[in-house]
């Protein structure tokens, strides 16, 4: 089982299994078992606020549930998306939860907003509109939305990197400066001046503060925090002064570190570096930072690791900070894919194609992935190779990442420059999931005349029919099966492999009719007939073209 887990103002935790989510609604119910889910989509992603929760699935619809969004059965998951009234914007490329509001990032890049408007959070009067129970449009032309699960301000942010916010501001949480300081609604949406000069990469939003991190490739460190808000409960990561814009957060524990994760809870935030450092500042009264004692920590400190479950490298880990409660769990998103890939797939001459970054470095692909995870194009790999020409080594491995596994979520703007180019194939995804997760299941030995030889499974899944539906298969132990093709000859089994992998016949193999009848009988007999494209098909298609070509050569010599 794969756990990933999120929580609200009661701790709800949700664990996922096979793209299913099995939910405890709340601390005081994980002793007993875990309540099903009844949503029959695969699940992409959970956000849970202060008294919500909303699902998106990969097909891009989104479920909720809670008081604000059907107070006549606040426990019953409703499909929100399918209310948004332009039927072009119902598919949902990510979902974030502030505290009484929920916040839909549609294909179009729109974003819809449904909940509490009680702190104009929503970007609308809250007079006029203090609540929606149905999405309605806040703004246009959005590549990233940032609020918290006990927020009641959010940001977006435009595809121009210029960034606005609204709601909540009675503690400066939204960085507008001093001339707002008085102003405790901010109702309409308002762009946020003076921001830190780089990059964007994350907004946390607690209660009563804010923290971006900014990425910028002239400085070093490349990566810093900047905070803004109220300091009286520690949440800024500095001394005892609120700080009216977002201003940085200095501190020697991380800023020689890549920062794989944070979050903010109410009034603490988590900071998981790629040394494997925990940091955390912030309220500790009720234990959020994993310290013996209670105090508060104003500022930075290192907190101990727990002895980690898994032995995996630390950027499987992340954080996720609840109302006074903090989480760190295992998720795996296949960093290491690329390199699983290719000591999956030993066959170096079926394996390599070549890519080069923006500084020149080499990274290899391989090529029967690319052609099931890529539309059924060349021109494809040469986007692709173009895209990754202008990236970093960094963002190059995401885009494999994501290619690999189909995750968006692990860089939503990259994701966006590829998703063109992506042919989602479902029943591989989760294949390719199951097979690097079980060490065990990666090969499948074929045995032949007292010599074994070793298939990936992924490779026979995609090029049959009967193989995905024994590997699929949750009755039968297909872990230490062999299959014995000892009635095929040397060259007709040389086909058979060779076609397995390239889905094609060497054009120096001469074909004849015995060879035919010989894989047409092991085909048969091992029911690859159902195989697409057909093997007998090439076969009988590559002997007519050489028998045309012989008579031909024949004719010639003739005159």
């Amino acid at each position: 089982m794969n756990e990933i887990l999120f929580f609200g103002r009661f701790s709800t935790i949700f664990l996922f299994e096979n793209g299913k989510a099995i939910e405890y609604l709340n601390e005081k119910n994980s002793k007993q078992n875990p309540s099903k889910i009844q949503i029959e989509e695969n699940i992409q992603k959970v956000t849970v606020g202060y008294v919500n929760v909303s699902i998106l699935t990969i097909e891009g619809n989104v479920f909720a549930k809670g008081y604000d969004i059907n107070p006549n059965n606040p426990h019953e998951f409703i499909n929100i998306s399918s209310l948004i009234e332009d039927i072009n914007d119902r598919i949902i490329e990510d979902i974030v939860s502030g505290a009484y509001s929920v916040y839909l990032l549609t294909s179009n890049q729109n974003v819809y907003v449904f909940g509490s408007n009680n702190n104009g959070q929503l970007g609308f009067d809250s007079e006029t509109l203090p609540k929606t129970e149905k999405p309605i449009l806040m703004m246009k032309n959005v590549s990233k939305i940032f609020s918290g699960n006990s927020s009641k301000h959010v940001f977006l942010l435009n595809s121009n990197q210029e960034l606005f916010g609204c709601g909540d501001n009675d503690r400066n949480q939204l960085g507008l400066g001093k001339s707002t300081r008085n102003e405790t609604k901010i109702q309409k949406l308002t762009k946020i001046q003076n921001i830190p000069k780089g990059e964007i990469i994350d907004i946390q939003c607690g209660c009563i503060y804010s923290i971006m991190l900014i990425e910028d490739e002239n400085q070093n460190p490349k990566r810093k925090f900047y905070s803004c808000g109220n300091y009286q409960l520690n949440g800024l990561g500095k001394l005892y002064r609120d700080t009216y814009e977002f201003t940085e957060i200095k501190s020697s524990l991380f800023e020689n570190d890549d920062i794989i994760d944070f979050s903010c809870g109410y009034s603490h935030t988590l900071i998981l570096t790629s040394n494997s450092k925990l940091i955390g500042f912030g309220n500790n009264q009720q234990g959020e930072l994993g310290i013996e004692d209670t105090k508060n920590q104003p500022i930075p400190i290192q907190i101990e690791l727990p002895k980690l479950r898994f032995n995996e490298n630390i950027s499987n880990y992340h954080i996720s900070c609840g109302y006074e409660k903090s989480f760190l769990y295992y998720s795996p998103f296949f960093s290491n894919l690329e390199e699983d890939l290719i000591k999956l797939f030993e066959r170096k001459e079926f394996c390599d194609i070549s890519f080069k970054t923006e500084n020149g470095e080499i990274i290899k692909a391989h090529k029967l992935i690319l052609k099931y995870r890529l539309n059924q194009n060349q021109n494809e790999i040469e986007k692709l190779k173009e895209i990754i020409s202008k990236k970093s080594i960094k963002e190059s491995n995401q885009i494999f990442e994501m290619i690999y596994s189909n995750n968006r979520i692990i860089n939503p703007k990259l994701y966006s420059e590829i998703k063109e180019i992506i042919n989602s194939n479902e029943k591989i995804e989760e294949t390719m999931k199951r097979i690097y997760l079980n060490e065990n299941e990666k090969d499948f030995i074929i045995e032949r005349k007292e010599k074994q030889y070793k298939f990936p499974k992924l490779i026979l899944i995609m090029r049959s029919e009967l193989y995905r539906g024994m590997f699929l298969s949750v009755t039968n132990d297909t872990s230490n099966k062999v299959t014995d093709y000892s009635e095929l000859s040397n060259k007709s089994f040389q086909i058979f492999e060779y076609w397995i992998y390239s889905n094609q016949i060497k054009d120096e193999i001469q074909i004849t009719q015995e060879i035919i009848d010989e894989i047409k009988k092991g085909i048969d007999y091992f029911q690859l007939n159902q195989t697409n494209p057909n093997l007998i098909d090439l076969l009988i298609n590559k002997f007519n073209n050489q028998n045309q070509n012989q008579k031909k050569k024949e004719k010639c010599l003739i005159f």
